[in-house]
């Protein structure tokens, strides 16, 4: 049977805990040995689905969010953020660059920020249920950097 690590984590829908989220998915991908770039995308893109879960999700009251992180294969980070709240009615719509509905404040490029740091982005989302966004990062060997 084959070992695999991982981590989950809950947290309130509290903007301070987009930082703490950040930081957990980059400490945990550190053991891949990751570069500096490598970890700010991660990073940033980790921040972006927090921050969605926050403001989207949560738009009037405090709710729930996971993080999920795991090293399915050698040199993969997968990263999960999971909310159990209003969910998306038309995800397509939600992932066009400058779309939002968190109004004028928002840019509407979370989704397109996630897609471009990691190397793959799934989104799923039910409405009345909430969102699951998963991202895969592939953390190349320093010997071949």
């Amino acid at each position: 049977m084959k070992s695999e690590n991982y981590i989950k984590v809950e947290f309130p829908s509290m903007s301070a805990n987009e930082a703490f989220a950040r930081n957990v998915a980059a400490i945990f991908a550190a053991r891949l040995d990751p570069t500096l770039d490598e970890v700010g995308d991660i990073k940033t893109a980790v921040s972006e689905a927090v921050t969605n879960s926050i403001v989207h999700a949560y738009p009037s009251e405090l709710g729930r969010i996971q993080l999920r992180c795991r090293l399915p294969e050698h040199n993969l980070v997968e990263i999960v953020v999971r909310d159990w709240g209003v969910g998306i009615a038309d995800v397509p719509q939600a992932m066009e660059p400058m779309f939002t509905t968190g109004g004028e404040d928002r840019s509407g490029m979370g989704f397109s920020m996630m897609e471009g740091f990691m190397d793959s982005l799934k989104v799923r989302s039910s409405p009345g249920k909430g969102t699951t966004v998963t991202m895969k990062k592939r953390i190349l060997s320093k010997a071949r950097k």
